[in-house]
This record gives C-alpha cells, sequence and structure tokens, in this order.
C-alpha cells in the first residue's frame, strides 16, 4: 500500500528493489518539495524545499526576537527601508513581472501593473504612516488623555496565488511601517513569488527577521496561529481557509482580517454612457484573466438597453485574444491551475445543465496549458452554479431587470459582498445604489478596484476587516488608552 501510495506521487521511474532507507528519503524528497508550475505550458519551473518544524520554529525565535528591537526603530528609518522597496520594484519591474507570469501565468501587461501598483503602496505607507499612528488626543477629566497606537507584534499572511505581489505587500507595506513583523505563508504554486518578496525587503535595507516567507503547506498553519508568538493573521483566499484560520485564531483570541470571495454586480442603467459600460464590463471579467475576487461577475442590465449590450459584450469577448501571457497583445492568458480551469469548466456545463444559455465561448481551449476561452452565460436560473457561486474564470453572467430595485436585489442575492458597482448618470439612482447595495464598496461609473488611500474589504461571506488606507494600518496595533491625572 505505502509504495502503491508513493509511486503515485512520484513521475520519475524506480527501481523494482530498494531498502526501507531509501524508500524513506524519497517519501521526504516528495513529500517536502513543493513546485511551481508554468500555467501555459504546464511544464515545471523549479522545485523548491519547503520548510519543515525546526525551520519554523527558527523562524518563530527569528521574528519574536527581532520585533523586540524592530518595534522601536522610528518613522524616518522605516521610511527609508519602505521608499527603497518601491525603488527596486520600479527599477526591476520586468524582471519582478516575467517571474509573476511565468508562475502563474497573468499577462505581462497585467504583472508589470501589479508591481508597479506594490511600489505605490510602499510609498504610501512610508509618507503616511507617522501621521496616521501619530497619538489622538481626546478630551477628558484627566490633564491630558490620548490613543497611543502600537505595534503588537509578528502577523501571519495567508496569501492566494492571484495576485503574487499585491496581495502580499498591500499587507506587509502597513505592517512594517507600523512596527510589526510579517511572516508569510503564500500559496503553494507560486513560491519564486513568495522568496522573491523576502528577498527585495531585505535588500530595501530592513533587518534579517522583519519579513520572512515560510514555504510550507496549508496543514502548517494552525500550529503556527496556535503559537503564542503570533499575534494576529490576516487571510486572503477561499470561504473554507477563511473559516478555519478564523476558528483557530477566535480559540486563541488573536484578531484576524479576512478578505474571501466575491461575486461583484456590474448594473448598468439607461442613462449611461453605453460605449462605455460595455468597455468597463470586458475590462472588469477579464481582469487577471478572470481570476480576481473583485472582478465584475454578475452583469445586470436594464431592459431597456439589456439587448444592444449584450450583443455588443458578446462581440467584444469573440475578439478578445487568448494566448501566451508574454506576448504584448493578448489580452487573456492561462488561468493559473489545471484545477482552476476544471472547476471552472464544470460551473459553466452545470448551469448549461440547469438551463442556462452560453452566448460565447466558456470552454477549455489550446492544446497544453491551462487555457479556457472566455464566455457569457445568460437566462441563468436561480439553481445554477453560475448563480450563487463565484465563477473564477473568464466567464461573465448576464440578467436583465426592469429597474433599480430589481437591479439591487438581484445584486444582493448572494452569500457574497466585496464590491459593487453601476453605470448610470441619474443622481437618485447613484444614492440608491450606494445606501442599499450589500457590498464593502460601491464604484460609479467604473470598475471596482483597490487603491492605497482608500479602505479595502467586504462584508457577508466576503469577510471582515478592512486592507489599505489607515484602516488597514490600524487593523494590526493596539489602540492603547492613555490617561495622565
Amino acid at each position: 500500500m505505502l509504495v502503491l501510495f508513493f509511486v503515485r506521487l512520484s513521475n520519475k521511474p524506480w527501481p523494482l528493489t530498494f531498502s526501507a532507507a531509501q524508500f524513506l528519503k524519497k517519501m521526504r524528497d516528495i513529500l517536502m518539495t513543493m513546485k511551481s508550475l508554468n500555467p501555459a505550458t504546464g511544464e515545471e519551473i523549479k522545485t523548491y524545499e519547503t520548510h519543515g518544524d525546526a525551520e519554523i520554529e527558527q523562524a518563530l525565535q527569528t521574528a519574536h526576537a527581532r520585533f523586540s528591537d524592530y518595534r522601536l526603530v522610528g518613522f524616518e528609518k522605516k521610511s527609508g527601508w519602505m521608499n527603497q522597496a518601491a525603488s527596486i520594484l520600479e527599477n526591476e519591474k520586468e524582471k519582478w513581472a516575467g517571474l509573476l507570469t511565468e508562475e502563474m501565468g497573468k499577462t505581462i501587461k497585467a504583472a508589470i501593473a501589479e508591481v508597479e501598483k506594490c511600489a505605490w503602496v510602499c510609498r504610501y505607507y512610508a509618507d503616511n504612516a507617522e501621521e496616521i499612528m501619530k497619538d489622538r488626543v481626546i478630551e477628558s477629566s484627566a490633564s491630558r488623555s490620548y490613543v497611543r497606537h502600537l505595534p503588537i507584534g509578528p502577523v501571519l499572511a495567508v496569501m492566494p496565488w492571484n495576485f503574487p505581489f499585491w496581495q502580499v505587500f498591500r499587507f506587509a507595506a502597513p505592517a512594517l511601517m507600523a512596527g510589526n513583523v510579517g511572516l508569510l505563508k503564500h500559496a503553494s504554486n507560486v513560491p519564486g513569488a513568495s522568496l522573491a518578496i523576502e528577498e527585495i525587503f531585505l535588500k530595501a535595507g530592513f533587518p534579517e527577521g522583519c519579513f520572512q516567507s515560510l514555504l510550507i503547506g496549508s496543514g502548517k498553519v494552525e500550529q503556527i496561529l496556535k503559537d503564542d508568538r503570533v499575534r494576529a493573521a490576516t487571510l486572503t483566499g477561499s470561504e473554507p481557509a477563511g473559516r478555519a484560520v478564523a476558528a483557530t485564531c477566535g480559540d486563541n483570541i488573536k484578531t484576524t482580517v479576512l478578505e474571501l470571495g466575491g461575486s461583484d454586480a456590474f448594473i448598468v442603467m439607461p442613462s449611461c454612457d453605453l460605449d462605455d459600460a460595455v468597455e468597463k464590463a470586458v475590462t472588469g471579467r477579464i481582469l487577471n484573466n478572470g481570476q480576481s475576487c473583485i472582478a465584475a461577475k454578475r452583469f445586470i442590465i436594464h431592459d431597456d438597453i439589456h439587448d444592444e449590450f449584450r450583443d455588443r459584450m458578446v462581440e467584444r469577448f469573440e475578439s478578445l485574444k487568448v494566448g501566451d501571457p508574454k506576448g504584448g497583445e493578448t489580452d487573456v492568458g492561462p488561468l493559473a491551475l489545471a484545477q482552476i480551469r476544471d472547476e471552472l469548466d464544470k460551473q459553466v456545463r452545470d448551469s448549461v445543465k440547469a438551463g442556462a444559455r452560453l452566448l460565447t465561448g466558456g470552454k477549455k481551449t489550446g492544446d497544453k496549458g491551462y487555457y479556457y476561452q472566455p464566455g457569457i452565460l445568460t437566462d441563468i436560473p436561480a439553481d445554477a452554479p453560475a448563480y450563487s457561486d463565484e465563477l473564477f474564470g473568464p466567464v461573465a453572467s448576464l440578467y436583465n431587470v426592469d429597474g433599480l430595485e430589481s437591479a439591487i436585489k438581484l445584486a444582493n442575492d448572494t452569500r457574497f459582498g466585496l464590491g459593487s458597482s453601476i453605470f448610470t448618470t441619474d443622481e437618485t439612482e447613484i444614492e440608491l445604489a450606494c445606501r442599499d447595495l450589500d457590498a464593502g464598496a460601491t464604484f460609479v461609473n467604473s470598475n471596482v478596484a483597490s487603491d492605497p488611500r482608500l479602505p479595502f474589504g467586504g462584508v457577508k461571506a466576503s469577510g471582515y476587516g478592512r486592507e489599505l488606507s489607515s484602516d488597514g494600518l490600524l487593523e494590526f496595533v493596539n489602540r492603547k488608552t492613555v490617561s495622565i491625572a
């Protein structure tokens, strides 16, 4: 049984006879490695050795020891290091972008934009953290009273593969500027990106131990969260992963921030600029090859313009170029994993079986790699996967409604609540949408986007807590009340 299990794990030929010691060594070699695959070809890029319990313990010791002195470092020095990290990102953006494209398949244009955005968030917190963290004076019966913001310690970040740099930097920049230290458990298919981020912070001048990448599987997360030296956790990922982290941190009374899935509504009303709405709809759905929590996914169109919008969106989808993500003219690259592509394909096929109609695309394509033809579903019944689940790939769900009230009701008929957008020039419609859409953000006449200057996060099954802006920095600090008689 053990030999059979092992053979299934290994793609390499095996001798017919081998000793128990050889067997155990080979088992360790396979189970203690992490592979990155090129989604465009399915070929192996590199194999990495994962960190075992001894390496995890060393990382925790290092983080704990480093925090004791790093928490006292002044803002001027931290800002200098953070600005240097931004410069490294900017000056070497093609290098880092190439890594992202190779490991998870995003187009090179999107990868460069992601690296540039990471530099932006570094500079934002380098410039603003001191002001955000300053004492907040509050008048009371004491002679002097105020709130002082203090770092809390090592924070574990459990991050996803879809934006391998951005998801991490938007946590790391405020955490490090606040005086915390970071531990990163990145997705197992982007180990190169994980190690690259640690390298960037070290090259920028941050002391060793301020930010450490742990090459570990999800099975090691619980033991780290239970360790008293880890004070908080942030996770961007799936609902099951979020529930697991929240449950463990709840049992151990630790702060968490969760950014989970999304099925963002994109409402289009008759007063909008239809040309603009169609273009932004296409851009919003194929963002990051369709693999973004805040991508527009459910397109809710007023009856008066539905047919024209539908026909133009289909035409634009059919003109999209699917292919090599390294090509400058490519609109949509491969999905990051074969599993992601296959799950999306099953959701589409099951939705069609349930009664939905596929207007275009929506199928696997290409002889190699994890490519998927962008598709549009319509006439979607309530029991179809496309109605209730997140489609994490370039497939749009199209609906028509008779007015704004119906649009908002449909938009809110989901367990998710991350972002939402509405396209209209009617001020009353804008106010009602901003008031009644049950989501962490509502964008008017534009796609939902994260911005270092604005708080980011969701409600309902999309998670809780906020990243970015002052809110994101203050999530992981001790808001300490000081009262002097």
